[in-house]
């Protein structure tokens, strides 16, 4: 059993002031001055400090965090061991671009994330900034390893705020409303999304290959690009079978099985990679997110035959695989192996899954609880019907705000509450944030 980390701010949600306070209030009033209106603010409230699964805001509130500032600090806020390599590395340099004199840490995490993505094959690795970047160029390899121009997306996908990974993006409000034109050669097909479809897995497949079939047409398909589990889209989980049967299309077709677990990856789901749950091995895996313990790194990581086809000089960035996010990232890796973080997520996900599932049968506005691992949600619905209601989730969100919980939203239609908790939450922090959880979706029903 993994406990939050021994924290100095303590280990409870403490109340002092309103939330947003004063502090914040006063704060927030300068940044409308000065930061563009096109960056959201869920909820303005400002940290100051930040351990474990605790926030502490500019006012001595004491928050509490079930969004890992989006599946990004995965193993807690200030984790000693990654404040340790970073002042380290920081004290020796903080960079020198790996394209003009390399570093060893940006090797080491190349063989890092050889030794955990899926499969035993020979595979290199080439490190971004973040999630969008690494997306952008997997694309970009496969397009060149293949000779061919199509990609294959799925409906509710998020692949990032790029112009190509806009493209990529399935929901037009708020990531691509008026910003284009868009990158060409971009197919979205039917994702499976069984509270909606009600298709197994196999079906749901066929029906995907058929319309790439049909209106793309194999031949002319350079990669084919998932997340295993969607993430802005909603925590979709596709039906069993699902992703198997489009990766031995893949294969059958020469087309790159691109896996973008830059929100699912890390130990989230239970396992290292969501696409572990189904035994799917991808051509190439794209991270960010928990890979780096809150700085800014991602990676791309594939067959060595297809990632080094691309010319030399053809991939790279002045940041990327930054030395100190790269020293961030060797001792993240560290934490979640020497912590069991993915047991420690399978723990958390079947709490909150007993927990949410419990209380579905008490309210008419929870229409399916889903997820694996520490990457859960429910999806909100008008009672009686599978309409979304995104009022409620609105006011979901609203209400653990002004209880000092982190909650947040997503899905298409902006009807679904998603939990992803620090993996090192404590049983206590965990249900004390479930029980103000419960006690919002009450108040929307």
């Amino acid at each position: 059993m993994v406990s939050s980390l021994s924290s100095s701010l303590g280990t409870e949600r403490k109340l002092v002031t309103e939330v947003p306070g004063p502090k914040s209030r006063a704060l927030h009033e300068r940044r409308q001055a000065v930061v563009s209106a096109g960056l959201s603010n869920g909820f303005p409230v400002y940290i100051e400090r930040a351990e474990g699964a605790i926030l502490e805001d500019v006012d001595g509130n004491h928050l509490l965090d079930l969004g890992s500032g989006i599946a990004v600090v995965s193993i807690g806020h200030a984790v000693p061991e990654v404040i340790e390599a970073v002042s380290a590395q920081v004290a020796n340099f903080t960079h020198t671009c790996f394209m003009v004199t390399p570093y060893a840490n940006y090797v080491e995490v190349c063989e890092e994330l050889a030794r955990l993505t899926p499969g035993d094959h020979a595979k290199t690795t080439a490190l971004f900034n973040s999630g969008a970047e690494a997306v952008e160029n997997a694309v970009k390899v496969a397009r060149l390893a293949t000779g061919r121009p199509a990609v294959i997306v799925f409906d509710h996908a998020y692949h990032g705020r790029t112009n190509l990974t806009m493209a990529l993006t399935a929901k037009n409000m708020p990531y691509k409303d008026r910003f284009g034109p868009f990158a060409p050669e971009i197919y979205r097909v039917p994702m499976s999304y069984p509270f909606h479809d009600g298709l197994s897995g196999a079906e749901a497949a066929a029906r995907a290959i058929g319309e790439i079939e049909s209106q793309v047409g194999a031949h002319n398909v350079a990669a084919l690009l998932i997340e295993p589990i969607q993430g802005e889209g909603g925590f979709v989980v596709p039906a069993e079978g699902f992703l198997p049967a489009l990766s031995a299309w893949t294969k059958k077709n020469g087309v790159v099985f691109i896996a973008d677990e830059i929100q699912s990856g890390f130990c989230r789901t239970g396992d290292w990679f969501a696409v572990n749950h189904e035994g799917v091995i991808p051509d190439i895996v794209t991270t960010a997110k928990g890979l780096a313990g809150g700085m800014p790194l991602a990676g791309v990581t594939g067959r060595a035959e297809l990632m080094n086809a691309v010319h030399e000089g053809g991939l790279g960035g002045t940041y990327g695989g930054n030395p100190v996010a790269a020293a961030a990232a060797l001792a993240t890796i560290k934490v979640m192996r020497d912590r069991d973080l993915a047991g420690r997520a399978r723990e958390l996900g079947a709490a909150m899954l007993a927990h949410l599932n419990s209380l579905a049968q008490d309210v008419a506005i929870i229409g399916e609880v889903r997820g694996r691992g520490a990457m859960i949600a429910f999806e909100l619905v008008e009672p009686g019907t599978k309409k979304p209601n995104a009022a409620a989730a609105k006011s979901i969100v609203s209400y653990c705000n002004s209880q000092g919980v982190i909650a947040l939203a997503c899905g298409t239609y902006g009807n679904v509450i998603r939990l992803l908790p620090p993996l090192v939450i404590s049983d206590e922090q965990l249900a004390d944030g479930l029980s103000v959880l419960a006690a919002a979706v009450r108040a929307a029903s």
